[in-house]
């Protein structure tokens, strides 16, 4: 499958004429990122990973088009989408939690985890869902769950997060052991900051079989 990375935290998957999103959020080119896609998956309510009202403007333009996500983020959806006269919108808006099976655009979906990381205690911690696509990419959002009695093939790591530290961001890794790893969650990071939060993950990924490969906004990859 082609995997293309946007800013910060946004994927798009394609198979087979097919287009899945992950996490098209206001950091994100999000119009171009949903261009044609018939699925959406949605790992929590940041805006960071979800841009409401383009998501929104996209299912009432496309009837084709299906979110999954977290309990509040679908009941927000469906409520700002069937405002105005909308109907039917709802039907297309799915809520998920942890520990589920589905197919969204042809593709194969596990699901992980259940919180998202802590920030600070007097930060409310909200829903938080990990997508393992195909049995090959896996997208945290903003936590480290681990998908248990899976490999993954291809991993998504948030490499720089409010949530986060350097060492917590090189276990990760080490503990998925994916053979390839590519970066989301960067869109707080300067070139200096992600150069040495790379080196690290690079140097150490690497003694445990992961090969980590930046991507820049709009570059693609096949996995």
């Amino acid at each position: 499958m082609k995997l293309t990375k946007f800013t910060h935290a946004c994927v798009r998957l394609e198979k087979n004429g097919r287009v899945l999103v992950i996490d098209p959020g206001t950091f994100s080119e999000t119009e171009e990122a949903l261009s044609g896609a018939e699925a959406i998956l949605v790992t929590h309510e940041h805006s960071d990973h979800i841009d409401v009202a383009a998501v929104v403007m996209a299912l009432r333009g496309d009837a084709a088009l299906h979110v999954h996500a977290p309990a509040g983020v679908a009941a927000q959806l469906k409520e700002k989408a069937e405002s105005g006269g909308h109907a039917g919108v709802a039907d297309r808006v799915s809520a998920v939690g942890p520990g589920e099976s589905f197919e969204a655009a042809g593709f194969s979906i596990r699901t992980y985890g259940g919180q998202h990381a802590l920030i600070h205690p007097q930060i409310p911690v909200v829903a938080n869902i990990g997508y393992l696509v195909d049995e090959n990419v896996y997208h945290p959002g903003d936590s480290f769950v681990i998908p248990d009695g899976v490999s993954v093939k291809t991993l998504l790591v948030p490499i720089h997060a409010p949530w986060s530290k350097v060492g917590e961001v090189v276990d990760f890794v080490v503990g998925v052991r994916a053979p390839k790893a590519h970066p989301v969650h960067d869109g707080l990071l300067n070139e200096l900051g992600r150069g040495i939060v790379e080196g690290h993950v690079t140097r150490i990924g690497a003694k445990y079989g992961t090969t980590y490969e930046r991507l820049s906004a709009r570059e693609s990859v096949e996995v």
